[in-house]
Order: C-alpha cells, then sequence, then structure tokens
C-alpha cells in the first residue's frame, strides 16, 4: 500500500502516477469538491478515549473486546430495552462539535491533550447506481485517522496534513449511515513530522470531508501544464476496470485547445500540443486562469488552471523568462483571532494573503512547515501569490528509519499530486532546519530525487541551517551543506540579532559567503509582543526592538549579491506549546509581523518599505 494508509474494506488501489517507485496509493480524486456526492462537514459527536478502550479494549484484550465506539448501534435503545445493561459511553448522545475544526474548537481545556478522540455522525446517501463508486475523502486529519462506516473498518491514514480517499462501495446503505473516525494526536517517534515541533499540534479533522460517487472509470488525476519548450503537456491517470485504451480530451475553450489522445496499459495518457499564440502567461502582475475541462468516457472534470515556466539561471529565478526577486513572508495555517482551531475558510484564508499580497506589497509566499488546506494554493493562484510548499520533514526525524523515509516519500507525493495544477506552487521544499548527518542526507536525497522524478517543472529547496565562521575578526555566513549541491534554491535560516549575540547594529557589516545559485532567506525574525514599546532599553519582545532587527537585517540583505527573495518569519503571531515566557509569549511565539487580531507592528511596515522599493525595480 502506499506509504500512510491502510485500506482495510472493500478499497480498489491505483498506482501512484509519476512515483519512482511506483507504489500502489488510495485514489488522489482531483477536484473531490467537484463531483457527485455530499459533504461531510457539520455537526458530529465526540468522545474523548485517553486510554484508547475503543480499540484495544477495558483490559487490553482483542483489539474492540471493550468499548466498541465505532459500532452501529443505538446505545440508547438497546438500553431502554434493557435497563440494567452497562454501557460507558453513547456516541449518539455525546457532546456535539462543527467540523472541520481542530479539538480545541470544541473545548480549550483539550489544548494541550494528546490522544485518542473519537467521531461520529449519521447520514443518508442516495442509492448508488449500477456501475457507480463511494469514496470518502478526507482532506487532512491530524494525525492518524482510523475509519469506519456502518460498524465496519474501511481504513487508516497516518499524516496530518494531506488527503486521503477511501473505497467504500460495498459498504454504503441509502440510509442511516453512521460513519465514525478515531482521530489519534499522538506524534510518533518515527513519524512525519517528531514530536517536537514548534507550532500548534491541533489534534483533530482538520479540513473538510466529503463522500464522492464517480463512475466505475473515473479522471482519478489530470495535471495540465505549460512547458519550458512552448507547449501544453497533459498527463491524465483514470481508475477503473476499464481505464486502458480510452480517449481523452483536455479542453480549453478560451484557447481553442483540445489536447487528444488514448490511455495507455496502465489507464495514463501523456501528450501533448504547442501552446497557442495568445496564450496570457500566469504571474502574480496578472494571475490569469483558464477553465480546463477534461472529459475520458462517462467521467468529466473541471479545473481553473494557471500557465507559467519557472526556472534559475546561475543565481536569477526566472519566471516566464524573466528574473524575479521573491516578495514574501512565511505563514503558518491559522487565521485572525483570539482562538484559532486550524480551520482555514475561503474567507480566512483570503484576509491572510492579502495581508501578504496588498498589504506588504508581496508576491510570495513560504506556507511553513507543512502542506497548508487547497483551499489556500488555489487562492494563491486566483490572488496572484507564488509558493513555497513544504512537507513536516522538520529538525531530529527519524532519518535512519525506513518507515519514516516511507512515510516522508508517501506524503510528499500525496501533496504533489494534489497541486499539480496550482501555477502559484514554484518550488517544493523537503525538509527544515534538519542537522547534517550521513542518515540524513541519504533521506534528502531521496526526496529530492522524488521531486524531480515527479516534476520536472518546479524549482526543490530547503530551508537550511547556516555556517558561521571569522575572517579577518568578522562574522562570515555560508551555507555548508551538502543538500545544496541538489538543489535549485538555496534557502537559509538566518537570526542574527535573536539567537546570537550580535548587536543590531553590527548586522549591516556581516558578510555572506558567495553561492553559485540563487538564495533566498527562508526565515529571519525577532519576538515582539504587540503594544509593548521600550525605545530607550530597546529589550527584546518589544516592538522598538523588532523594528530596529528588521531594517538592520535589510541592510544586511541588501549587500548580498546572489540573494533572490525572503520570507521573514512571521506574518502573524502563532500558538507554539513550547513558548511559555509567562509575560511576553503565553503560549504564542511573538515573531508575527501583525499579531493574532491583526494589529500591525511597525515591523511590519519597515518589510513593506523594503517591498514596495523592490517592486518598483529599485
Amino acid at each position: 500500500m502506499g506509504p500512510g494508509l491502510k485500506l482495510l474494506a472493500g478499497a480498489a488501489c491505483a498506482m501512484l502516477l509519476w512515483t519512482p517507485a511506483a507504489q500502489a496509493s488510495s485514489p488522489t480524486l482531483t477536484r473531490a469538491d467537484n463531483r457527485d456526492g455530499q459533504d461531510l462537514s457539520g455537526t458530529w459527536r465526540y468522545s474523548v478515549d485517553p486510554y484508547r478502550d475503543g480499540l484495544a479494549g477495558f483490559h487490553r484484550g482483542a483489539p474492540g473486546a471493550g468499548h466498541r465506539r465505532y459500532d452501529d448501534v443505538d446505545v440508547d435503545a438497546l438500553t431502554r430495552a434493557k435497563p440494567t445493561a452497562l454501557y460507558e459511553y453513547d456516541m449518539d448522545r455525546a457532546a456535539t462539535a462543527t467540523l472541520p475544526q481542530g479539538w480545541i474548537g470544541h473545548d480549550p481545556t483539550l489544548r494541550y491533550y494528546q490522544g485518542l478522540m473519537w467521531y461520529t455522525r449519521r447520514f443518508d446517501a442516495a442509492p448508488l447506481k449500477p456501475g457507480q463508486r463511494a469514496f470518502l475523502r478526507f482532506e487532512a486529519v491530524n494525525y492518524t485517522a482510523r475509519v469506519f462506516l456502518n460498524g465496519k473498518a474501511v481504513g487508516e491514514h497516518e499524516g496530518g496534513f494531506t488527503p486521503f480517499s477511501l473505497e467504500v462501495t460495498d459498504v454504503l446503505r441509502a440510509s442511516n449511515n453512521q460513519i465514525t473516525v478515531g482521530v489519534d494526536s499522538t506524534p510518533q517517534a518515527d513519524g512525519v513530522p517528531p514530536p517536537v515541533t514548534d507550532w500548534e499540534n491541533y489534534g483533530g479533522i482538520t479540513r473538510p470531508m466529503r463522500l464522492v460517487i464517480t463512475p466505475a472509470t473515473f479522471i482519478d488525476e489530470a495535471w495540465v501544464r505549460l512547458t519550458k519548450d512552448g507547449r501544453i503537456a497533459a498527463t491524465v491517470k483514470l481508475d477503473g476496470a476499464q481505464a486502458a485504451n480510452q480517449e481523452v480530451h483536455v479542453r480549453v475553450a478560451e484557447l481553442g485547445l483540445d489536447v487528444t489522445g488514448r490511455t495507455d496499459a496502465k489507464g495514463v495518457l501523456t501528450a501533448s500540443a504547442a501552446a497557442p499564440k495568445g496564450l496570457a502567461r500566469w504571474s502574480p502582475e496578472r494571475p490569469k486562469l483558464y477553465d480546463v475541462v477534461v472529459q475520458a468516457g462517462e467521467d468529466r472534470l473541471t479545473d481553473r488552471v494557471g500557465f507559467r515556466t519557472i526556472e534559475t539561471k546561475g543565481s536569477e529565478i526566472l519566471l516566464n523568462g524573466k528574473p524575479i526577486f521573491l516578495r514574501g513572508i512565511s505563514i503558518h495555517e491559522e487565521e485572525f483571532g483570539e482562538n484559532p482551531a486550524r480551520t482555514i475558510t475561503e474567507a480566512g484564508a483570503r484576509a491572510l494573503l492579502a495581508e501578504v499580497k496588498e498589504g506588504l506589497h508581496g508576491n510570495f509566499v513560504r506556507l511553513a512547515h507543512y502542506p497548508h488546506s487547497e483551499v489556500t494554493t488555489r487562492l494563491a493562484d486566483e490572488m496572484g501569490l507564488l509558493v513555497w510548499s513544504e512537507i513536516p520533514v522538520y529538525w531530529l526525524v527519524d532519518f535512519a528509519n525506513p518507515r519514516t523515509l516511507s512515510l516522508a516519500r508517501g506524503m510528499l507525493a500525496d501533496n504533489m499530486r494534489r497541486d499539480l495544477n496550482r501555477a502559484s506552487i514554484i518550488m517544493w521544499s523537503v525538509a527544515n532546519e534538519t542537522p547534517i548527518t550521513d542518515a540524513r542526507n541519504s533521506f534528502l536525497y531521496q526526496l529530492v530525487d522524488d521531486v524531480r522524478a515527479l516534476d520536472d517543472s518546479r524549482l526543490v529547496t530547503a530551508a537550511l541551517l547556516t555556517d558561521r565562521k571569522t575572517v579577518d575578526s568578522k562574522p562570515l555566513m555560508g551555507l555548508n551543506d551538502p543538500l545544496a549541491d541538489k538543489l535549485d534554491v538555496l534557502s537559509a535560516n538566518t537570526y542574527n540579532g535573536w539567537y546570537s549575540d550580535d548587536a543590531l547594529d553590527a548586522l549591516p557589516d556581516i558578510a555572506w559567503k558567495a553561492t553559485d545559485k540563487p538564495m533566498v532567506f527562508s526565515e529571519f525574525g525577532a519576538d515582539a509582543l504587540a503594544g509593548f514599546s521600550d525605545p530607550r532599553l530597546m529589550r527584546k519582545f518589544s516592538e522598538d526592538y523588532q523594528k530596529k532587527y528588521y531594517e538592520k537585517t535589510l541592510a544586511m540583505a541588501r549587500k548580498i549579491p546572489t540573494l533572490r527573495g525572503m520570507s521573514p518569519w512571521i506574518l502573524k503571531d502563532f500558538r507554539a506549546p513550547r513558548r511559555q515566557h509567562p509575560v511576553y509569549q503565553q503560549g504564542w511565539n511573538r515573531k508575527g509581523l501583525v499579531s493574532p487580531t491583526g494589529r500591525r507592528k511597525p515591523a511590519f511596515f519597515v518589510l513593506q518599505g523594503f517591498y514596495k522599493e523592490k517592486e518598483a525595480g529599485k
């Protein structure tokens, strides 16, 4: 099976297209939101299970021997029939929550709960027509999901930020379906990410879920893009018994384009045609999207796709053949508000991205440190923001463990397959701040190779730790990392003046070792509690210190000849349990340029001014 996924009942597997190892996987179900079926978001019931009794039984007998919370039973009715019966749970009368949402949104006291939570709801479904198939598709469940339908186990998935689909054709019924999901947020020592991170965990069903109805053979994946040699290329994968030798049309009506061909024995079409002369290339200044229709047999999919090229030449990053400076910022997946719960709505994502595009005059956003919602990447397409997309290979991952590598490869492939049509995404990142070891190098080399095998139309990067030396009594910064030779863009996380003893006035004189590739500052930043001013002492955590930090760091950046962009840390303050200073942090990382509620700090305007200059070509 594909990494991170176990199909336990009635689940048809399809080959994972474009993967080096051609591993089996669940269907991608491209544009599941546009397919027949029904949204399963809304009111669910939930029950905490800290000792995992619902899986292991009260005395840890055979699985399910005790409290079978996923059973398709009406406990209330059984109790009425036999009042003396003992039930220590009743999912039909448990507390309710509106999903998707991290469980901190159900009850603030659950913020630090790490463990198993049960969710359930009932729903009716229209009877399947002959030949139709049914799938449950989850956009994200953090961290491990065990899914049951009508009391039957249908699959498991590990990984908190990528979608997965489970076939339930043989289990679905026309009325009173009971879906139950056991969500275990407990981080695993051999998992991805590792147990220690620097962001809020947010256990729960954090993105929408849907019942999806398809024909017997359907379009599972459809990737349409502009190649560097000026052609519109299409790769389409069908899933089903009749996937081979099927005629496929990829049409862009506005361009009068119809890329046509037949699938091979594996159900895959690869075809291309010369790009029409009237093609408008997507860019941040003109984020033109075209309506694309893919037709194969009974199935039809639509998407909105932008066409552009991205490449490097020497130390330049070229968008549509022209040099570009990435005016960016990093963001976490938290909306503005006092109590975020990793529930990203279109309005919430638009507010975050607008603060980058319109507020900072940016053209680039780093979606850290994991795949963000598809809502966000689609809005980036629409609004004209270039995107760095990342998987949570973070800090001290168990690099020597084959299972961990398998999980990471699966997450990378699933993230890429979901977003291959997003013109906004220009870089796939394989890691963040990983200490150099032989095991780590082999691990990340494999991920870079996977990216190149999956997608030759984008750039590969990773956020690297910096190396500092003293030359002629002066500091010299560099990237002394063997992974750099494998990357297209060199990305440096640097915190001179915050996590170092450098005086702020000394930052402009810090030199950087020259590189033969484009470099970006993937992170730099300083904490500031919104409203705390200290202009005389310039203490850390003051807005004055953060403002000066940005002024001096940008002065340093101006002197680096191969610097081609930056994504400072970070747009907005975000929850971080390890940040516990009782006055300034209180469970928040305060490096945001805006407060949790959106109040802009003085450093915001420093970066805004720098980006306005870059926007004007200065």
